[in-house]
C-alpha cells in the first residue's frame, strides 16, 4: 500500500498495513518509493500522511478514542 507524505509530496510504501490500522500506534514503518534502488525502511508518524488523492487517513485509524461518545450514550 502507498500513502503520500504530506510534507515532501513523495510516494511511501507501508510495509506492514497492520501497524496502519491500529489506532494505538502513531507511527508505522515503510520506505520512499523513488529510483531503482529501494531505501532502508524507517519510521513515518501517521499524522505526516494522506492517501495519493489527498485524503486524510480514516479516524479510526489514528484515534484510539474515535467511539468515545458513542459509548457514553
Amino acid at each position: 500500500m502507498f500513502l503520500r507524505e504530506k510534507k515532501s509530496n513523495h510516494l511511501v510504501e507501508i510495509l506492514d498495513t497492520s501497524e496502519l490500522f491500529d489506532p494505538t500506534r502513531p507511527e508505522l514503518t515503510g520506505r520512499y518509493n523513488w529510483g531503482e534502488d529501494l531505501p532502508e525502511p524507517q519510521p513515518f508518524a501517521k499524522a505526516d500522511l494522506i492517501f495519493p488523492s489527498g485524503e486524510a487517513l480514516p479516524r479510526c485509524w489514528t484515534d484510539v478514542h474515535y467511539r468515545d461518545n458513542e459509548l457514553r450514550r
